[in-house]
């Protein structure tokens, strides 16, 4: 009997490994565009009409007046959770590959370093409930954006640190948080930092991930793994890096007493957090 895929995780993270060491994944390099594999024009399976399994909303709607943010920072399974679990305006969270050569990659594909992609987070949000900047700040504050190609025992360009941007807004708000918390951190940020659209003539930047693997830190038998580095270091107010033509516009919505709080922790303190959202007030 084959059983549910919440119990086949443990096995496939040691299948990425192996391919990892027998396809060169783990390497310090990116792959070129025209040696990456040539993929499929077949989406993923079991992804079209697919429930968020914590929020309950379908995983590919976009609702009108709502955004999108793609980033990368380690291991997909505790980058995602951290984010569906703030207390308004996510509408949902998904993991997948994104940033690479290849159209519709799959899991072992990825991990293989063939195709270019990094393990990736894929958040639909209502800019009216939550500022861009807070996502923003958890992406920096979640990992370790200093270290190249990969996190913690997790190593190769599908680990990398990334933030792709939708438009001008996102891009100078990237740019100028990475700058603050650079000189914050003291080393030199590694992050990727390109615009979705440079990812068009190879399919597109993002590709989603097996049904499986979506939200799988709140799967029953999930084994709680992370592989993320976070410093522990909080990124400077918004005020002191923000350009400052969108400071009322992105002012952030989460309070200090949220961060304080519910903060990523030295050690990927997300994975054995709840699953169920933070309660407006929990801080």
């Amino acid at each position: 009997m084959t059983p549910p895929p919440a119990f086949r995780m443990q096995p496939l993270r040691m299948i990425g490994g192996l391919f990892d060491m027998l396809s060169g994944g783990g390497g310090g390099e990116l792959i070129a565009p025209e040696k990456a594999l040539k993929g499929r024009s077949q989406k993923m399976a079991n992804i079209d009409g697919l429930r968020h399994y914590v929020l309950g909303n379908k995983l590919e709607e976009v609702p009108e007046g709502f955004k999108v943010a793609v980033f990368g920072n380690g291991c997909f399974w505790g980058s995602e959770k951290g984010i569906w679990r703030f207390p308004e305006g996510i509408h949902s969270t998904a993991v997948g590959y994104c940033a690479g050569f290849t159209p519709n990659p799959t899991y072992e594909e990825a991990c293989s370093g063939q195709t270019g992609h990094t393990e990736g987070v894929r958040v639909v949000y209502d800019p009216s409930k939550v500022s861009f900047v807070d996502i923003l700040r958890w992406f920096w504050e979640a990992h370790d954006p200093t270290s190249g190609m990969g996190q913690g025992n997790d190593r190769g360009s599908q680990y990398r640190s990334g933030f792709y941007y939708f438009d001008e807004d996102q891009k100078r708000l990237i740019e100028s948080s990475k700058e603050a918390y650079e000189k914050q951190l003291g080393r030199t940020i590694t992050t990727e930092i390109a615009p979705a659209s440079d990812y068009d003539k190879y399919g597109g930047l993002w590709y989603f991930g097996e049904s499986y693997h979506q939200q799988y830190l709140a799967k029953p038998g999930a084994r709680p793994y992370c592989s993320a580095q976070p410093q522990g270091v909080s990124l400077a107010p918004f005020e002191e890096w923000a350009p400052k033509d969108l400071v009322e516009e992105y002012a952030p919505t989460l309070p200090d007493g949220f961060w304080k709080t519910h903060a990523p922790r030295k050690g990927c303190s997300v994975v054995n957090s709840p699953n169920e959202l933070i309660e407006v007030g929990d801080w």
